[in-house]
Protein backbone atom coordinates (compact mmCIF):
# COMPACT_ATOMS: atom_id res chain seq x y z
CA UNK A 1 0.00 0.00 0.00
CA UNK A 2 1.37 3.58 -0.84
CA UNK A 3 1.25 5.94 1.93
CA UNK A 4 1.48 9.33 2.29
CA UNK A 5 4.76 11.42 2.68
CA UNK A 6 4.92 13.62 5.66
CA UNK A 7 6.35 16.95 4.41
CA UNK A 8 8.53 19.42 5.41
CA UNK A 9 7.25 20.99 8.49
CA UNK A 10 5.77 18.47 10.18
CA UNK A 11 7.09 18.06 13.90
CA UNK A 12 7.42 13.82 13.39
CA UNK A 13 10.39 14.40 11.17
CA UNK A 14 11.81 16.35 13.76
CA UNK A 15 11.97 13.43 16.59
CA UNK A 16 14.81 11.64 17.33
CA UNK A 17 12.92 8.00 16.76
CA UNK A 18 12.55 5.29 19.21
CA UNK A 19 13.91 2.15 18.79
CA UNK A 20 11.89 -1.04 18.15
CA UNK A 21 11.93 -4.70 19.01
CA UNK A 22 10.83 -7.84 16.95
CA UNK A 23 7.42 -7.96 18.09
CA UNK A 24 6.88 -4.53 16.55
CA UNK A 25 2.98 -4.96 15.02
CA UNK A 26 2.73 -6.25 11.49
CA UNK A 27 6.39 -4.79 10.94
CA UNK A 28 6.71 -6.65 7.23
CA UNK A 29 3.75 -5.08 5.90
CA UNK A 30 5.13 -1.50 7.07
CA UNK A 31 8.21 -2.76 5.47
CA UNK A 32 6.34 -3.95 2.24
CA UNK A 33 4.31 -0.47 2.69
CA UNK A 34 7.46 1.78 2.74
CA UNK A 35 8.81 0.24 -0.25
CA UNK A 36 6.25 0.38 -2.66
CA UNK A 37 5.71 4.17 -0.69
CA UNK A 38 9.31 4.80 -1.63
CA UNK A 39 9.49 3.46 -5.54
CA UNK A 40 6.29 4.89 -5.94
CA UNK A 41 7.82 8.48 -5.51
CA UNK A 42 11.18 7.66 -7.34
CA UNK A 43 13.03 7.35 -4.19
CA UNK A 44 16.31 5.54 -3.20
CA UNK A 45 15.39 5.50 0.36
CA UNK A 46 12.87 6.35 3.02
CA UNK A 47 12.58 6.62 6.56
CA UNK A 48 9.45 5.41 9.40
CA UNK A 49 9.33 9.21 10.69
CA UNK A 50 8.87 10.02 6.93
CA UNK A 51 5.73 8.12 7.42
CA UNK A 52 4.54 9.68 10.48
CA UNK A 53 6.35 7.07 12.42
CA UNK A 54 8.71 8.13 14.89
CA UNK A 55 10.85 4.85 14.81
CA UNK A 56 14.34 4.10 14.10
CA UNK A 57 13.46 2.26 10.93
CA UNK A 58 14.61 2.96 7.38
CA UNK A 59 14.74 1.23 3.77
CA UNK A 60 16.91 1.70 1.41
CA UNK A 61 17.57 0.88 -2.14
CA UNK A 62 20.20 2.45 -4.28
CA UNK A 63 20.00 0.28 -7.34
CA UNK A 64 18.80 3.15 -9.42
CA UNK A 65 22.17 4.92 -9.34
CA UNK A 66 23.88 1.74 -10.77
CA UNK A 67 22.71 2.92 -14.02
CA UNK A 68 24.72 6.32 -13.57
CA UNK A 69 27.45 7.05 -16.22
CA UNK A 70 29.35 9.79 -14.09
CA UNK A 71 30.18 7.18 -11.79
CA UNK A 72 33.37 4.99 -11.55
CA UNK A 73 32.11 0.99 -12.62
CA UNK A 74 33.19 0.01 -8.87
CA UNK A 75 31.04 2.49 -7.55
CA UNK A 76 27.89 1.26 -9.99
CA UNK A 77 28.46 -2.60 -8.69
CA UNK A 78 28.17 -1.54 -5.17
CA UNK A 79 25.16 0.46 -5.60
CA UNK A 80 23.63 -2.43 -7.83
CA UNK A 81 21.04 -4.68 -5.49
CA UNK A 82 22.32 -2.39 -2.74
CA UNK A 83 18.69 -3.10 -0.95
CA UNK A 84 18.55 -2.69 2.54
CA UNK A 85 16.43 -2.58 5.45
CA UNK A 86 17.87 -0.92 8.87
CA UNK A 87 16.55 -1.25 12.40
CA UNK A 88 17.74 0.19 15.44
CA UNK A 89 20.83 1.62 13.28
CA UNK A 90 23.43 3.32 15.17
CA UNK A 91 26.77 4.82 13.27
CA UNK A 92 29.51 3.93 15.18
CA UNK A 93 32.03 5.74 12.96
CA UNK A 94 32.17 8.35 9.94
CA UNK A 95 35.53 9.01 8.78
CA UNK A 96 37.24 10.24 5.21
CA UNK A 97 36.89 13.61 3.78
CA UNK A 98 33.82 15.52 3.40
CA UNK A 99 32.55 15.59 -0.28
CA UNK A 100 29.99 17.06 -1.62
CA UNK A 101 26.89 15.69 -3.67
CA UNK A 102 23.63 17.53 -4.67
CA UNK A 103 21.02 15.92 -2.49
CA UNK A 104 17.34 15.95 -2.48
CA UNK A 105 14.37 14.58 -0.16
CA UNK A 106 11.07 13.11 -0.32
CA UNK A 107 9.57 15.13 2.72
CA UNK A 108 11.00 18.46 0.90
CA UNK A 109 10.02 17.78 -3.12
CA UNK A 110 11.94 19.85 -5.54
CA UNK A 111 14.57 21.43 -3.53
CA UNK A 112 18.33 20.15 -4.35
CA UNK A 113 21.32 21.43 -2.73
CA UNK A 114 24.84 20.15 -2.33
CA UNK A 115 25.42 18.58 1.48
CA UNK A 116 29.05 17.74 2.20
CA UNK A 117 29.31 14.52 4.46
CA UNK A 118 31.49 11.95 5.34
CA UNK A 119 33.04 9.73 2.76
CA UNK A 120 33.10 6.35 5.38
CA UNK A 121 30.68 5.19 7.61
CA UNK A 122 30.38 2.08 9.97
CA UNK A 123 27.24 0.87 11.09
CA UNK A 124 25.75 -1.13 12.75
CA UNK A 125 21.74 -2.63 11.96
CA UNK A 126 19.22 -4.95 12.80
CA UNK A 127 17.91 -6.09 9.35
CA UNK A 128 13.99 -6.99 8.71
CA UNK A 129 14.75 -10.59 10.83
CA UNK A 130 16.14 -8.95 13.38
CA UNK A 131 19.62 -10.06 12.72
CA UNK A 132 22.49 -7.79 13.62
CA UNK A 133 25.12 -6.85 11.33
CA UNK A 134 28.00 -4.51 11.88
CA UNK A 135 28.86 -3.05 8.14
CA UNK A 136 30.93 -0.52 6.47
CA UNK A 137 30.35 1.41 2.74
CA UNK A 138 31.65 4.16 1.58
CA UNK A 139 31.06 7.03 -1.27
CA UNK A 140 27.02 7.12 -2.27
CA UNK A 141 26.03 3.87 -0.72
CA UNK A 142 27.47 5.30 2.84
CA UNK A 143 25.63 8.99 1.48
CA UNK A 144 21.93 7.09 0.87
CA UNK A 145 22.53 5.46 4.60
CA UNK A 146 23.73 8.47 5.81
CA UNK A 147 20.46 10.67 4.95
CA UNK A 148 18.69 8.40 6.05
CA UNK A 149 20.01 8.03 9.25
CA UNK A 150 19.29 11.58 9.51
CA UNK A 151 15.99 10.86 9.52
CA UNK A 152 15.66 9.00 12.76
CA UNK A 153 18.04 11.50 14.54
CA UNK A 154 14.94 14.12 13.58
CA UNK A 155 17.90 15.66 11.30
CA UNK A 156 16.67 17.22 7.63
CA UNK A 157 19.57 17.55 4.59
CA UNK A 158 18.70 21.34 4.73
CA UNK A 159 19.87 21.63 8.52
CA UNK A 160 23.46 20.77 7.03
CA UNK A 161 23.29 23.77 4.37
CA UNK A 162 25.14 26.87 4.81
CA UNK A 163 22.82 30.26 6.53
CA UNK A 164 22.91 31.97 3.27
CA UNK A 165 21.61 28.66 1.39
CA UNK A 166 19.26 28.27 4.31
CA UNK A 167 18.06 31.82 3.56
CA UNK A 168 17.48 31.09 0.03
CA UNK A 169 15.18 27.91 0.45
CA UNK A 170 13.80 29.55 3.17
CA UNK A 171 10.35 30.73 1.25
CA UNK A 172 10.42 27.47 -0.90
CA UNK A 173 10.57 25.62 2.60
CA UNK A 174 7.03 27.81 3.89
CA UNK A 175 5.71 26.47 0.95
CA UNK A 176 6.52 23.04 1.14
CA UNK A 177 4.81 23.03 4.45
CA UNK A 178 1.63 24.87 3.43
CA UNK A 179 1.10 22.72 0.93
CA UNK A 180 1.55 24.88 -2.06
CA UNK A 181 3.78 22.18 -4.20
CA UNK A 182 2.60 19.80 -6.99
CA UNK A 183 4.01 16.55 -6.56
CA UNK A 184 3.39 13.31 -8.43
CA UNK A 185 3.34 11.28 -5.18
CA UNK A 186 1.02 11.05 -2.28
CA UNK A 187 1.93 13.73 0.66
CA UNK A 188 0.59 15.05 3.68
CA UNK A 189 1.41 18.72 4.58
CA UNK A 190 1.26 19.81 8.53
CA UNK A 191 -0.35 23.28 7.55
CA UNK A 192 -3.14 22.20 5.40
CA UNK A 193 -3.92 19.61 6.49
CA UNK A 194 -4.67 17.81 3.45
CA UNK A 195 -3.07 15.13 1.18
CA UNK A 196 -2.70 14.90 -2.27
Amino acid sequence: MILPIIAYGDPVLRKVAKDINKDYPDLNVLLDNMFDTMYNASGVGLAAPQIGLPVRLFIVDATPFAGDEELTEEEREKLDGLKKVFINAKILNEEGDEWAFNEGCLSIPDVREDVFRKEFIEIEYYDEHFKKHTEKFDGLAARVIQHEYDHIEGILFTDKLSSLKKRLIKSRLNNISKGNIKVDYRMRFPSAKKTR
